[in-house]
């Protein structure tokens, strides 16, 4: 696998290519992810309940993000290292552009954002200042108190044309990628096809250019995932070969199914 960067994964979703993104967090998985194939890494603040063992995400820090973003870049050289802007680091664009370069210089490659249009300025500044973003979109976990919890979003449709004109909104800013969290299908396959920039899903269906699963949950650790999760673990003989069997279910399509989606 040759070093990963955007232009790549852009050339990837022109040719109608799939690629896998995994989280990880620290560098000996991050090792066996790149020996898997797997193109692209998010170290998601979803440490905060996968390793903190917290209920939210919510009290991870610009610290915490740090730390395993430096932990993975450690591990690995070619994919792609994509870190998660925590809960309260990015309300403004100035606060938001130095958050993000302590991100970066602990390993970052690109740094990601959950919200809707009202982060183009920030997506702006941080374009200026070399710094590529991947926003994030549907369900967005920092959001879960004002969401009402971990639920599907974009089932009505004025919802769904909210999620849609964010997602143009955000792409027209500047932002490099998007991610779709507990989206229909359907909404995320329009999605996708309107936006040049590529679209990775998580519960959005097997229209999307991506797909990224949470480490502990495609290896099977947690003890209660979503409906979107696949073990790969099960009939596998390794970490390693667990890593390769969703890379290459990704890539060909079979993963996800319509027991994974949403309608």
């Amino acid at each position: 696998m040759s070093k990963v960067n955007i232009l790549k994964l852009l050339s990837k979703k022109q040719q109608q290519e799939k690629f896998a993104m995994v989280t990880c967090y620290d560098a000996s998985f991050a090792k066996l992810v790149e020996k898997a194939g797997i193109e692209t890494i998010l170290v998601g603040d979803s440490l905060g309940m996968v390793l903190q063992g917290r209920d939210s995400t919510l009290a991870v820090t610009i610290d915490d993000m740090a730390y395993h973003t430096a932990s993975v870049a450690r591990g690995c050289q070619q994919p792609l290292i994509i870190s998660d802007m925590p809960f309260g680091s990015y309300n403004h664009p100035q606060q938001c552009a130095d958050n993000a370069a302590t991100l970066m210089r602990a390993g970052a490659h690109m740094v990601k954002i959950e919200g809707g249009s009202w982060l183009a300025e920030s997506i702006c500044l941080l374009n200026q200042a070399g710094i590529p973003v991947c926003c994030h979109l549907g369900l967005t976990p920092q959001s879960v108190n004002v969401l009402g919890g971990y639920r599907v979003q974009g089932r009505d449709d004025s919802q769904a044309k909210a999620i849609l004109n964010d997602a143009i909104a955000l792409e027209a800013a500047g932002a490099a990628m998007l991610v779709l969290e507990c989206v229909p299908r359907q909404l995320a396959a329009e999605i996708s096809s309107t936006l040049k920039i590529p679209v990775v899903g998580i519960g959005a269906g097997c229209d999307t250019d991506a797909q990224v699963l949470v480490l502990h949950d495609l290896l099977g650790i947690t003890e209660k995932t979503a409906r979107f999760v696949r073990n790969f673990a099960e009939g596998s003989n390794s970490i390693e070969d667990a890593l390769k069997r969703y890379n290459s279910a990704v890539l060909d399509g079979s993963f996800p199914t319509d027991e994974h989606s949403f309608n």
